[in-house]
């Protein structure tokens, strides 16, 4: 079955359990007693995005109902349309169905205040019940928005990120919209997820490679901290739902890695998400950071709800440039920049998915982010072995290589990183194009060694 004909069969779920509490909340006749004994859908044996959602973060009665409910303006508008019955009484909608006009849409759309009706029908205890799905985030440093109210809570809102509510200016929790994210409904209805467009707006950019796992050549020692990360994204969730450990473990990983250029950071962090299946997206330290007071945090918090929407991996790549020690207060833009310091230690603690830092200096990054790392990898330059591993991969086609070239002495010789040795291939093999060749000759891949050498300010 697919997600589309289930989906439909939790419509109509929702609209016989609306008419349901309507009966009993006006005393009409009706078959049940009680809207639990409406049965929704089974979920056995249901392999598709929509049900094994509800599966995986074990969506309970409640939180079924809720998130059903905020696909109904989107998918069938007309289910809501009882709840503009008006209160004869007073001549005005029923304050008890809640909802709120929205711009250009014409039917009800629901609140949290339409999910109490239908769940609780009056019951305050019931009501109150409602509140374990809800949550107010606080103010955040310097941007002066009035608390938002998210679902979250046990039915796996807040780790699924499906069901984030509309900021409101009111801080009464049950006048919020219920909406779901756009990544949510583009993954129900088959769609590719949705991309923000990169700019300063939002300094984050998706991060691709056509190399594969087996191309990382990394020390035994670096490879181990690797998967370790690696495993963490593969068993997070039964770890922390299937083992329940999610009281006892934050549910993000965060992660630095630090060595000179070239030796495999960004390309251990593109691969990590490609191998899992999770975009990976890099963020623009130049264009985060803002010489006005509060842009930074703002820029980073539409990169970091993002991430949580859409599960994706976070690389900072020369991190330094913002994770970097706190300076002593002297100044107002002293003040400020330990400001924006202590925002992204708040973010990335509370941050439930990857983030993945890169530095060529450890000893440049604030020793409070550290201790908040699960792990910190030394991403060292390649030794002899692993450096002819290197040029071996990088010169893949012995066809297209000189008869001469012999790439254990040139690794034993000299000391490269893997992105410099990619220089190498790129010189070298535009060298044999522009004297005619079809082949690389030694004297080419010596020339470009001696390039990068001189780039190092070292003598080949």
């Amino acid at each position: 079955m697919s997600s589309v004909k289930f989906i439909e069969q939790e419509l109509d779920w929702l609209q016989r359990v609306i008419m349901t509490r309507i009966q009993l909340y006006f005393k009409q006749d009706c078959s049940f007693s009680d809207i639990l004994q409406v049965v929704p859908p089974a979920l056995t044996g249901k392999t598709d995005y929509y049900p094994e959602l509800l599966q995986q973060y074990s969506f309970d009665y409640c939180g079924r109902l809720l998130l059903v409910l905020s696909l109904a303006p989107h998918l069938r508008p007309e289910v809501l349309d009882i709840f503009f019955t008006k209160n004869t009484g007073f001549d005005r909608p029923y304050s008890e169905f809640g909802g709120l006009p929205v711009d250009g849409h014409g039917g009800f759309w629901p609140t949290v205040e339409t999910a109490a009706f239908i769940w609780s029908g009056g019951d305050l205890a019931k009501r109150l019940q409602l509140q374990q799905y809800i949550r107010i985030n606080p103010t955040l440093p310097n941007q002066g928005e009035q608390p938002t109210p998210v679902l979250v809570g046990q039915s796996g809102f807040h780790q699924s990120a499906v069901l984030p509510v509309n900021h409101i200016e009111q801080e009464n929790m049950f006048t919020a919209k219920l909406i779901v994210s756009d990544g949510f409904l583009r993954k129900i209805s088959g769609q590719l997820p949705y991309q923000p467009r990169y700019g300063h707006h939002f300094p984050a950019e998706p991060i691709t490679t056509q190399l594969t796992w087996e191309d990382l050549v990394l020390s035994p020692e670096v490879m181990d901290q690797v998967e370790e990360i690696r495993a963490w994204i593969t068993h997070r969730s039964t770890l922390l739902n299937d083992w329940q450990l999610k009281k006892k473990i934050q549910p993000g990983f965060r992660s630095l890695f630090y060595g000179p250029p070239g030796t495999g950071k960004t390309l251990t962090a593109t691969l990590l998400g490609k191998v899992t299946d999770m975009p990976v997206y890099r963020v623009d330290l130049s264009m985060v950071v803002s010489k006005y007071i509060g842009e930074t945090e703002k820029n980073l918090s539409q990169v970091f709800d993002q991430a949580e929407k859409q599960d994706w991996i976070l690389f900072f790549d020369e991190a330094d440039a913002l994770f970097s020690k706190r300076t002593e207060t002297v100044s107002a833009n002293d003040r400020h920049a330990n400001q924006e310091v202590a925002y992204l230690l708040q973010r990335i603690e509370h941050f439930p998915g990857i983030v993945l830092l890169a530095t060529n200096l450890k000893s440049n990054i604030d020793e409070a982010f550290l201790r908040r790392f699960q792990s910190v990898i030394h991403f060292s330059m390649p030794d002899a072995e692993h450096r002819y591993v290197l040029w071996k991969g990088a010169f893949a086609n012995p066809e297209r290589l000189a008869a001469n070239v012999d790439f254990t002495e040139i690794a034993n010789e000299y000391e490269l990183s893997g992105g410099a040795i990619i220089n190498v291939l790129r010189y070298a093999s535009l060298m044999a194009l522009r004297q005619g060749n079809q082949q690389v000759k030694l004297q080419d891949i010596r020339q470009g060694i001696q390039k990068e050498f001189r780039k190092l300010g070292r003598i080949a």
